[in-house]
């Protein structure tokens, strides 16, 4: 299946194929450029990349966008599904229902800015996880009201924990 991703207001078309044990990637109008990918935690993705791996933390935004992050870099991409007809995409369209926060990478809660029964906006904050000495903002993906909180300040967390719920 090919898709339009657009990296850093950038433009490239990818191809991807499953494979046995993941997914091998290429790019148009790159020669010779192929690369493995497999996920190895939830939102947590290994990339063989010329003979070099490379782990690729994956943070879904408002918007229809995905924050990336590797190797001290953040980027922000936009993947469009051909499938979809581009006149019927909602931009910033938000999650419906409950929805589980879940932490997109092992590390350690250094900071709640939500607790039980708040009020928050698609997009606000929540809480903020340190993973790699980087601190990420872990946000809410819906407008409505913070039903649950299940871990504290200075807490570890595995890559697919359930942080808090938003209903």
């Amino acid at each position: 299946m090919k898709y339009e991703v657009r990296i850093s207001g950038k433009t490239h078309i990818v191809e991807l194929e499953r494979q046995a044990g993941g997914w091998q990637a290429r790019a148009e109008g790159e020669s010779g450029f192929t690369t493995d990918v497999a996920e190895i935690a939830p939102n947590v993705f290994s990339v063989l990349l010329s003979g070099c791996s490379y782990e690729i933390y994956i943070t879904p935004s408002s918007g229809g966008q995905l924050q990336l992050q590797t190797g001290g870099l953040e980027f922000l991409a936009e993947i469009i599904d051909p499938r979809s007809w581009r006149g019927r995409r909602h931009r910033g369209a938000e999650a419906e229902g409950r929805q589980q926060i879940a932490a997109p990478m092992p590390g350690k809660v250094v900071r709640l800015l939500a607790k039980a029964g708040d009020a928050v906006e698609a997009g606000q904050g929540l809480l903020v996880v340190e993973a790699m000495k980087m601190q990420n903002e872990i946000r809410s993906p819906k407008s409505g009201t913070v039903e649950r909180v299940l871990v504290t300040e200075g807490q570890t967390v595995n890559a697919g924990e359930v942080l808090c719920v938003v209903a």
